[in-house]
This record gives C-alpha cells, structure tokens and sequence, in this order.
C-alpha cells in the first residue's frame, strides 16, 4: 500500500523542482569565464604543492621508522602529489568554468537527436537573418547545450529578438492559472501572455515582427494546450503576413502510436483545436503543417525539423533532456499515463495534482482502495499494474480531503495503450461508484460523445476500442501527407 505525507512530500518535490529549474535557467545565462587547460593545471599544481609542503611534516608513514617524515619523504612528493592530485584535477576540470555551455544532467551524456533549435545554429540562424523576430517558448525551450532560445535568439548575428510569447503556465512553466504579461529578466523583453487576457498574439504584440518562432515542447496529447496556442499563433501571423518557424521536437509519447477517439467536430475549444485522437503520434512541426493545409490557415510556415529522431521512438531513446513541459508533467512515465488519467478529473477524481506523484496515483474520498485495485488489476491492463493508495492532494479536486485511490506503475511502456487504460478505469468506476463517479463529465477531454455512451451502456472498453478503427484509419492516411520523420 502506497500512503503519502503530502505536506512534507509535495513542498520537498515542489523545492527540488523549483531548484532544478532554477538552475537550468541560471546556466543558460550567466556568462562563462575563459580559461584555457594550461592555466587550470598551473594553478591547480600551485595549490596542491603548497598544501603538500604543509601538511608533510603532519604526513607519518609507517610511524615509529621515520622519526621526522618532512625531509625523508621529500623524495616521494613528486609520485605523492601524482596520486593525489589526479582525482582531484580530473573533478576540477570536470567542474571548472568553459567557453563552451553545458547541457542540463542528463540519462545520456550526449544527445543523438538535434532539435530544432540545434539545427539552426549549425545553420547559423539563415532562415531568420535580418529578420525581427518574436518567441513563443517556456522554460523546455534549450538547445542541446541547456541555454534558453531566448538567449540565443537574443545574440544570433544577423537577427533581432523583439519580443517573447509565453503559453499556459508561463515563460518559467510553474503558474497552474491565468498568466499575466511580464519581462523576461535577462533580456528585458516583453514577455506576452497567451493564457491571460488573451489567448491569441494581438495586432499591438504584433507590431514591429517579421517572423515568429515556436519553440516549445508538447505533451504528445490532444488536449495539451501548447497546440492550440500555436495554431492560433500561425492564424494570427497568417493575417499580419508574419512568417511562421516552428523549431520541432520530439513527441515524447512516440510518433507511431494513435489512440483515439476522435474529437467531435462540435466540441472544438481551446482543448481541442483540430478532431484527431486524444494521441495523435505528430511532432509540433507535423501538426504545423496539417493545421496550416487541412485548416486552410495560409501562414508562411517554415519548419526547422530535427535530425536523428525516428517515429519509433519515445522520448527516452533521444538522449535529450527531459524538462517538465507544466509542473505536473514531471517525470515521462507521468507523461505517458497523463491521457488517460487526466479524462477523469472532470468526474471527480483527483489525478494527484497536490502530490508527489501526479498522474501516477489517483483517487477520491469516497473510493476503497484495495477493492478497486484488485477490480482493475483483474482486467489486466497491458503494461501497468495497479496499488491501493491513500493521499491528500494539497491541491485540485478533493483539495485537503483525505483519499483513496491506486497508485500506478508501469510494467512495460511499449505495451501500455493510455487511452484503453483510462477506458477500463472509467468502466470500473462506472460500475463500482456510479452514483459518485460522474462519467458524462468526462466527454470534457474525451470529446466523443458516442465513447461516453457506449460506457454508459456498459459496453467493454476492448469494443469501444475497437469502433475507434475506421476513424483512426482515416486519420492515420490524412496524416500521413504531413510527416517529416522515418519509422527507424
């Protein structure tokens, strides 16, 4: 059983996220002194001869045979001085100030994958050159290195950065609500909100821009609103005649596997720009050029694709660094349960928002926690398993209530379908709780109305995945004119 202190817990996952982050932007922007190695071992040399010449006359070996060791063991300080010296040189070149930036702690020293904003310093930023540009980005927005695009965008030769856009959750990507406009604190440029008091970049932010750049990176999911900010971001830049550079990066869910339903034509918003699955398998910059041809948007749109990514893929392959796109989406096995969690919410579930675990526990007052996890664990969900749990989410629904629920943990990743797991547990919550769960919220994110009714009916998730067939079958054949990356 899997119990939470959440007071403790979540301000401890809080203060370490709040730290990592902050030391992520602190490395993209202080600038690096220049020391070259020959300096670095004369001065460490330096140091270590005089703290040897100290500290010899303290130094006894095989005490009682050398009586005064200062003199008798000055023969050996050249090897003594070797053998001390090597660890602590190598952690001091490991550790000392360079010309060049160093990527964020990673999984993978080295990134096999370039994102787009990797590929545009090789180029030498020719795409955007005498150009006045304006970012959209948050906090994932680094290149290879960990410095911000914002930073480097501000000092490319050739082109002028005039103005930054931020999407929900801000330019740090730690507001839960409403953003308001700012200052970026480095640079000093206006920072302009696209999840406050609007959500569209405005003829005024517009002014004085030849090209607006997007650099973000998404979730993977229908519903994740960084895809609709940059489709309304290219209608907008479409009417002003702003070209529009989409800088991609991976889809951290893999580019191959679609699970639906499709969204309801009537229930386009701002959670569900275009009727796709809830996971569409499509980069940023796929998305880009289907919303652009099937939407009819006519934006100049220019994507500056990735090199080394394959479809097959899941964001761990890349060797890139996982920054948290929002503050709840902190680890990728959260990532990958996110769609199929996040649809209950509506029914009045916490998803473990208020938690140390978001997306990997949820649960609500009125739940037995061993019943329904032996309830879910005996409809063998492919690829995760299912652990009574009690918490108390300090935040979001059932805020400061004690709850019940199951924790989840991933058995096999490439076997786990998101949208079939959160199915199976609406059905088990629809039969065991029907009275507490609310199933017909749920279309909120879901956004098939004919999935909620067939749950209703008491349908088996594995039929209502299967009606999804034709619809996924289309998809995949008008996608499939967009894609910009091979399957290995």
């Amino acid at each position: 059983m899997r119990v939470f202190s959440t007071q403790a817990e979540s301000a401890g996952a809080r203060f370490n996220f709040a730290v990592a982050d902050f030391a992520e932007r602190l490395a993209g922007v202080i600038a690096r002194r220049k020391h070259s190695r020959k300096l670095q071992r004369a001065r460490i040399h330096s140091r270590l001869s005089s703290w040897i010449d100290a500290c010899i006359s303290s130094l006894y070996i095989a005490h009682g045979f050398i009586r005064d060791n200062s003199d008798a063991l000055r023969p050996f300080i050249p090897f003594l001085s070797i053998f001390l010296a090597a660890p602590i040189f190598i952690a001091a070149i490991s550790h000392a100030p360079s010309s060049q930036p160093r990527r964020p702690a990673s999984k993978n020293a080295s990134a096999r994958v370039k994102t787009g904003i990797d590929v545009l310093e090789v180029e030498k930023f020719a795409p955007l050159r005498g150009k006045h540009v304006g970012l959209i980005t948050n906090q994932t927005g680094v290149d290879g290195a960990g410095r911000r695009t914002i930073d480097i965008l501000a000092h490319a030769r050739g082109v002028r950065l005039v103005a930054i856009f931020s999407p929900e959750h801000g330019l740090a990507g730690r507001g839960d609500a409403r953003v308001s406009s700012t200052a970026d604190p480095v640079t000093g440029l206006p920072v302009f909100s696209l999840y406050g008091e609007t959500r569209r970049p405005t003829p005024e932010m517009l002014k004085g821009i030849d090209a607006l750049v997007f650099d973000i990176q998404d979730a993977g999911v229908r519903f994740y609103t960084f895809i609709t900010t940059m489709a309304y971001a290219m209608e907008e830049a479409a009417k002003a005649h702003i070209s529009f550079y989409v800088l991609d990066r991976p889809n951290p869910l893999d580019g191959e596997t679609i699970e639906g339903p499709m969204l309801d034509r009537d229930r386009l918003s701002f959670v569900g720009y275009f009727p796709m699955p809830v996971r569409y398998a499509m980069t940023m910059g796929e998305l880009a050029q289907m919303f652009n041809a099937e939407n009819k948007i006519g934006a100049d749109l220019h994507v500056i694709a990735m090199k080394g990514w394959h479809r097959s893929e899941r964001f761990e392959a890349t060797g890139l660094t996982w920054i948290p796109p929002s503050p709840n989406l902190r680890t990728l096995n959260a990532t990958l349960l996110y769609p199929g969690i996040e649809i209950l919410q509506a029914g009045g579930i916490s998803v473990g928002r208020g938690t140390p675990a978001p997306f990997e526990i949820f649960g609500a007052p009125w739940i037995e926690a061993d019943k329904l996890a032996d309830n879910l664990n005996r409809r063998n969900v492919a690829g995760v398993r299912f652990a009574p749990a009690h918490f108390t989410p300090t935040s979001g629904i059932n805020q400061g209530q004690s709850c019940s629920g199951v924790s989840l943990t991933i058995a096999d990743p490439g076997a786990l379908r998101s949208m079939t797991m959160g199915l199976e547990i609406a059905s088990t919550l629809t039969k065991t709780y029907s009275e507490e769960f609310h199933l017909e919220k749920i279309i909120e994110l879901l956004g098939s109305a004919s999935t909620v009714t067939r749950l209703q009916k008491g349908d088996s998730p594995a039929a209502i995945v299967a009606s999804w067939t034709g619809d996924v079958s289309a998809f995949r054949k008008m996608r499939d004119k967009y894609l910009l990356y091979p399957a290995k």
